[in-house]
């Protein structure tokens, strides 16, 4: 397609074909043999004026802008009347986050109560192993074979280490006798207590986090009737 711009009826150019000298006129050669509107044979180099300028929206007004609607057969409509409300929707999300935040909150606290449950379980069962160990230790520090030589030390070390882990031993003479944490091997009375009191110790107790290992194999002292 080529544009001639016309000077006229008699001028350089294309000729008009309306016979007017209409200067601002545009014309293009269309090369098409078959007319696209009537379907009817036309001859080579006929040209074609193109459609008037000058409306709203076209060329002949620059300036002017399109309709973005036209030519559609229908009205756009905003959103149905059954749409939630934006407060409503907004409340509804809110209420569903703080659901999960709190769901969420509940799985780590029961994560990490899991966890410290399986890692005190671990430790029980290493330091139940060690029990018979560290009976040994105990009733040669109470006898004095430690002392001064280089197993004091060592058993330092190893109670110091289990001690990080929360394990701990307890019983000594002189506690209130508490059939939870205190295995009673024997009984006597006695006028110097009024309620059942540790004697003696017999075998400390053992117990990691709070939880009994072993429980102290004592002997009772009981008040006389």
């Amino acid at each position: 397609m080529t544009e001639h711009p016309t000077t006229g009826a008699g001028g350089e150019g294309q000729p008009d074909p309306a016979g007017g000298s209409d200067e601002t006129a545009a014309w293009f050669t269309d090369k098409r043999r078959v007319d696209p509107l009537t379907g009817a044979l036309r001859e080579s180099g006929e040209t074609v004026p193109l459609p008037p300028t000058g409306a709203s929206g076209t060329a002949g007004d620059p300036g002017a802008e399109a309709d973005p609607l036209a030519g559609l057969d229908f009205e756009p409509t905003g959103l149905g009347t059954d749409a939630p409300p934006a407060n409503a929707l907004a409340e509804e999300l809110l209420a569903d986050l703080q659901r999960v935040q709190a769901e969420y909150v509940n799985y780590r606290r029961r994560v990490e109560r899991d966890r410290t449950v399986a890692r005190d379980q671990a430790v029980s069962g290493v330091v139940e192993a060690l029990v018979p160990v560290l009976d040994d230790l105990d009733l040669a520090r109470q006898h004095g074979e430690l002392e001064g030589t280089p197993f004091a030390t060592i058993a330092e070390k190893l109670e110091t280490t289990l001690g990080r882990f929360g394990w701990e031993r307890y019983g000594a003479v002189g506690e209130v006798f508490d059939p939870q944490v205190h295995e009673a091997l024997m009984h006597q009375h006695s006028d110097d207590v009024t309620e059942p009191t540790v004697s003696i110790v017999m075998q400390s107790g053992h117990r990691v986090g709070g939880r009994v290992v072993r429980a102290a194999r004592v002997a009772v002292a009981d008040p006389d009737a």
